[in-house]
């Protein structure tokens, strides 16, 4: 949801138009120009746009004349949305309303082909722009009692928008709530820009963050002819040392029934502080689970809505053994659309996945000194540092039947 363009204009009965105020933002105007297509007609100079639109308002006295397109029956607006016609092409959606003597007018964002004309209902950006020339139009009727006043109010439109419409984008249409307060720049003897997202310049201390996440990959198959895998990557480039927790996981079918065992091993050299630690046992291509018994040595074990995912909840911590297993049995009823269904996991083909995150840890040790930290600003910024280790694609494969072995040639 942007706009292309805002204009605001002045116009008296009997007498031409004036743009008092426009608005444009080329980087909307790129997205438009890829995402309409052949369709895209590029916005015409200011004058050449509002000669356009007064004449498709019929505010001009040589164009009142009949015209089928613009005056036929088929034609009637009850929108205030018009399709302009320039020499590039048509120019559509532009929203445009008289009031007091001055048009307001947007030209919001499509994103997709304009030709032909989408329902106006499924185009987001029109409610937008009609929102913030509802602002535009609050903000200049508000208090307004002379030309000098109207002038006055006109000069703050740049900054009030900068605020309001950063870079296209509407964030708020009550332009009166704003402040234009700091919205200058104190005289230094070195010019500071401000960015075109933000009118002021930043009031508080700087600090610079320097955060290394790592993202730890496993497949383990607990098999003597497969090799168990584990990858490391993130921001930093780096080699696994070892798998922060290792286990196995079998199901095998008995009786009618499936019965099931999980062991899980946290590795002596991880550091036991979770923020969160859970393994998922999901049951594809079969019905809800009908019957579950089991037995956990450690935390706490849900069945989620849709009765076809075991939910492990490990908690914030392992047990002082650093060891805990889960094993029980399952049934399941008649299979239905609603459940979940994957090509892979047939059968006894099954895997559970863990999902984990470990604050100020990594596997690798790798850390971010401060106190080699060196920021050229002529200020004095503040530096804090983080690190975590967060689990991606964490699996554990049923040793008790075939698994799909994707990471077998992966190179370290």
């Amino acid at each position: 949801m942007a706009l292309r363009g805002l204009w605001l204009i002045s116009h008296e009965q009997g007498a031409g138009g004036t743009i008092l105020f426009s608005r444009r933002y080329p980087t909307v105007e790129k997205r438009a120009k890829c995402l309409n297509g052949a369709s895209y007609a590029p916005v015409p100079e200011d004058s050449s746009f509002l000669k356009a639109l007064l004449f498709e308002l019929r505010l001009t006295d040589e164009d009142q004349n009949f015209i089928e397109r613009r005056d036929g029956c088929s034609q009637i607006n009850k929108t205030s949305v018009y399709a302009l016609q320039a020499e590039s092409g048509d120019l559509w959606p532009v929203v445009a309303f008289q009031k007091s003597g001055l048009i307001y007018v947007s030209l919001p964002l499509v994103e997709q082909p304009v030709t032909p004309h989408p329902p106006l209902i499924s185009i987001s950006g029109i409610s937008q722009a009609f929102a913030i020339l509802s602002g535009l139009l609050a903000f200049m009727n508000s208090s307004q009692k002379s030309k000098a006043e109207r002038t006055a109010k006109i000069g703050q439109l740049p900054g009030l928008l900068m605020q309001a419409c950063p870079l296209g984008t509407p964030l708020d249409r009550n332009l009166n709530g704003l402040s234009l307060e700091n919205s200058h720049v104190a005289p230094s003897s070195h010019a500071q820009k401000p960015p075109a997202w933000r009118t002021s310049t930043y009031k508080g201390k700087p600090q610079v963050n320097v955060c290394i996440i790592e993202k730890v990959k496993s497949v383990q198959y607990d098999k003597r002819d497969v090799v168990d895998m584990w990858q490391v990557y993130g921001t930093v480039t780096c080699k696994v040392p070892v798998p922060p927790i290792l286990g196995f996981y079998q199901l095998k079918e008995e009786e009618l029934q499936w019965k099931f065992t999980i062991h899980l091993k946290l590795h002596e050299s991880v550091k036991n502080t979770f923020e969160y630690c859970e393994a998922r046992v999901p049951f594809f291509n079969r019905g809800p689970i009908t019957h579950l018994e089991y037995k956990v040595s450690y935390g706490q074990l849900e069945v989620a809505k849709e009765k076809s995912l075991l939910v492990w909840i490990i908690g914030q911590k392992f047990p002082k053994s650093l060891e805990i297993s889960l094993s029980g049995t399952v049934a399941f009823g008649a299979v239905s659309q609603e459940q979940p269904v994957d090509p892979v996991c047939t059968g006894g083909t099954a895997y559970i996945k863990l999902y984990f995150r470990i604050l100020d840890f990594t596997l690798t040790g790798c850390y971010t000194d401060q106190h080699s930290i060196q920021v050229f600003s002529s200020g004095k910024p503040k530096i804090s540092t983080a690190r975590e280790l967060v689990s991606s694609d964490y699996y554990i494969w049923n040793s008790k039947a075939p698994a799909p072995v994707v990471y077998r040639t992966l190179l370290f």
